[in-house]
């Protein structure tokens, strides 16, 4: 707090121009990824390298609790701030006793560049001549942008991968007597044309599929969105492709039955395991038939991923979808569970176009 304070004491311009120090942890679970290095190993067929690109708009941010930071801030600067004036404690003690829930905290993060409603100022206001006073907070729509950075150390986070050496000898005399392929993954990215409508969504792309092996869905409320994905609370959702249903029944994106098949889908079942915030994004409801629902945590990892998987004389069997470089329908439908004003995925396009 004082570091801010110190910061934009003496910037007289909006916006306020702050550097942050950020800790950016990847976390690397690609199995196939793994495979590569283990199996085409350096010493054989030269470097392999991990690549990957930093999207300066995918940050977030989130306003914590105030009387939670005040707290913090008064148990790790207690000695200081007793050396003060008396007036200081008494500041921070008018704060404690009278701090009101008026102001509901969304506990989700929001990205980088979008506008959030935040407390900007608190101020005591008298209530009587006798000196009681009320502690009240304005509340502000608020734009927190990054303007560049610069990248001085980044971490990552994997489990243990680790060839034997009689592993390595097999694979070194396999490849000296034939050619060799390096397996690879490439993630295309497609736009349905059309957007929810207040009914729900009908829409299709025609494109051309590449041994495609899964279908993974996010559902944007605004054209930037990159990170904060939020569940849209809908029924009745399939791909159909390629003479094919994926799921091959319709999904509810809030039971148990959609829940345990995106934990084996994004094999967050067995050697992994999922966080709390995408578990609590595939079941917690975002409305009842009468009202929204205030989040109590993060809420904002929702993806639907679908594995092109069918179920063949009760045997499932993996396509790896391929339409030799044509054209072809991949169509998404479903419906809201909630229509109307408690809709939450909010933005719906009323003009149908």
């Amino acid at each position: 707090m004082r570091e801010i304070e110190e910061l934009i004491r003496n910037q007289t311009a909006v916006p306020y121009t702050i550097p942050i120090r950020l800790k950016v942890s990847i976390p690397l679970d690609d199995l196939l990824i793994f495979s590569a290095f283990t199996d085409y190993h350096n010493s054989l067929f030269g470097d392999l390298k991990i690549k990957f690109k930093i999207n300066p708009h995918a940050f977030v941010f989130c306003q914590v609790n105030l009387i939670i930071s005040m707290a913090k801030y008064y148990t790790m600067n207690e000695d200081e701030l007793l050396g003060r004036s008396q007036q200081n404690l008494k500041n921070i003690d008018f704060m404690f006793r009278n701090w009101n829930l008026t102001f509901q905290y969304a506990k989700q993060f929001t990205q980088l560049g979008y506008t959030a409603d935040l407390i900007t100022e608190l101020h005591a206001e008298p209530l009587t001549e006798s000196g009681l006073k009320n502690l009240v907070c304005d509340i502000k729509p608020v734009t927190i942008s990054i303007k560049n950075y610069i990248i001085t150390e980044i971490t990552a986070n994997m489990a243990g991968y680790k060839a034997t050496d009689a592993c390595l000898n097999r694979v070194r005399y396999f490849y000296s007597q034939c050619p060799f392929v390096v397996p690879a993954k490439r993630v295309e990215v497609w736009p349905f044309p059309t957007s929810a409508t207040l009914t729900g969504i009908r829409t299709s792309q025609n494109i051309p599929l590449s041994h495609v092996t899964d279908f993974s869905l996010l559902f944007l409320k605004e054209a930037k969105a990159a990170t904060c994905i939020e569940n849209l609370c809908y029924q009745n959702m399939q791909i159909t492709t390629c003479r094919h249903n994926f799921p091959d029944t319709p999904m509810n994106t809030l039971d148990q039955q959609f829940f345990q098949l995106q934990l084996n889908e994004s094999n967050l079942d067995l050697l992994f395991e999922a966080t709390d915030e995408f578990e609590d994004t595939l079941a917690t409801p975002r409305n009842t038939a009468t009202r929204k629902l205030n989040s109590l945590t993060d809420l904002t990892s929702f993806l639907i991923t679908l594995q092109c998987e069918r179920n063949s004389n009760g045997a499932l069997t993996f396509d790896g979808l391929d339409t030799l470089n044509q054209n072809t329908s991949v169509e998404l439908r479903g419906a809201p569970i909630y229509q109307g004003a408690t809709d939450s995925y909010c933005n719906v396009d009323t003009s149908g176009k």
